[in-house]
């Protein structure tokens, strides 16, 4: 029997990527899977149908559903897709599951198997499959292009006849892939970086792309390479370093976000109100409620003269290569388990039990499943 590997529209009207681009799906059928796509399913990212070779065309989602043993998604799949799912069905995406509870039961008790991209573990042998990074990695250098849209500066140092222009002051908090994007693109287009992380092990990445690393003096290593919770003396002592900085900047970016969890308010009213006007704060962090306390997500407000922009899903804003990106993430799974046309899961696997939020009707996914079921194991 053929493994039928199925990518349906995207029905989020705002979501511009793709999880299946051409040179993904030629290689798919390499592996003896047998591609589905629905009809115009690309259009948004710029892939025609006619890009795509050796797949078959479906007109309507509720067809390709009753084929499909796998479904390749980028957002969390809707109530009314996971109903025209069958028993079985292998879906892979972005879940969210601490914002969709519901939909990961309906997977549940649907005996639906889902993976979750976010859930891929953070280790040397994922890397490849990490869509987390790759799609920060999108947002940190398309955050820098917004900002000097909106700035009243510009960034490079000129020399003209009327004289001298200084380049913009940058400070990009937190120093993950996002962040250290930002970083680099900042410096290309010719500002003067700084970048903060409460983690001290960034100090040298933060460096060698030419920027000064600001030195709170405060240490905050945390598990899976994110940054621990702050206690209040430390958030207080970030704070008094933080503002001065924030204060001298024309441009702030942050960053600093944790998948399923509350940004960290690091930027206070008071941080705005002390810089000059005309500054910009680009906040990426706006998908967990923003780093800047007066963050509004999804709009842009000008407070007392500075403008606070909160974009979110800014990865399908640039969404041919973040599509690009994003399939190869898949595809690098996918070899895990399908090999000449076959399905071989090995369970046991580190990457695919890491990832696993549902199967066999159980939420295999211990937060998810105590945020679904409460206390019960």
């Amino acid at each position: 029997m053929p493994i039928y590997v199925a990518v349906p529209t995207e029905l989020t009207p705002e979501e511009r990527r793709i999880a299946l681009v051409p040179d993904v799906a030629g290689r798919l059928v390499k592996l003896g899977a047998t591609v589905l796509i629905e009809k115009d399913f690309g259009q948004r990212a710029f892939f025609p149908d006619g890009a795509f070779k050796d797949v078959q065309i479906i007109d309507t989602a509720s067809a390709l559903y009753q084929q499909a043993d796998i479904v390749l998604k980028v957002n969390p799949p809707t109530d009314a897709e996971i109903d025209q799912m069958k028993a079985g069905t292998i879906v892979i995406g972005f879940m969210s599951p601490h914002r969709y509870p519901e939909r990961v039961a309906k997977m549940r008790d649907k005996q639906i198997t889902s993976l979750a991209m976010e859930l891929v573990p953070r280790i040397s042998r994922a890397q490849s499959m990490d869509a987390l990074s790759s799609q920060a990695a999108v947002a940190g250098y398309k955050a820098v292009l917004q900002a000097a849209d909106l700035s009243n500066v510009f960034f490079p140092m000129l020399t003209t006849a009327a004289g001298t222009i200084r380049p913009a002051k940058v400070l990009v908090i937190g120093a993950g892939v996002a962040g250290l994007q930002a970083i680099a693109t900042a410096r290309r287009l010719g500002a003067i970086v700084e970048g903060y992380d409460v983690r001290s092990a960034t100090k040298e990445q933060v460096q060698s792309l030419g920027a000064k690393f600001v030195d709170t003096g405060v240490k905050a290593e945390g598990v899976g390479g994110y940054a621990r919770e702050l206690t209040a003396e430390e958030k207080q002592q970030q704070q008094d370093v933080l503002a001065k900085h924030i204060a001298a900047a024309n441009v702030v970016i942050t960053t600093a976000a944790i998948p399923g969890r509350p940004s960290p308010k690091i930027i206070t009213r008071a941080m705005v109100e002390a810089m000059a006007v005309g500054s910009v704060v680009v906040d990426l962090a706006a998908e967990g409620g923003g780093n800047c306390e007066l963050c509004q997500s999804g709009q842009t407000i000008v407070h007392q003269g500075v403008t606070i922009h909160a974009p979110l899903n800014v990865p399908s804003q640039m969404p041919t290569h973040a599509s690009e990106m994003y399939a190869k993430n898949l595809f690098n799974l996918l070899s895990l388990f399908v090999k000449n046309g076959q399905l071989e899961i090995n369970w046991q696997d580190e990457i695919i039990a890491g990832c696993t939020l549902t199967h066999a009707g159980e939420i295999k996914h211990a937060p998810t499943r105590a945020l679904v079921e409460g206390t019960k194991s």
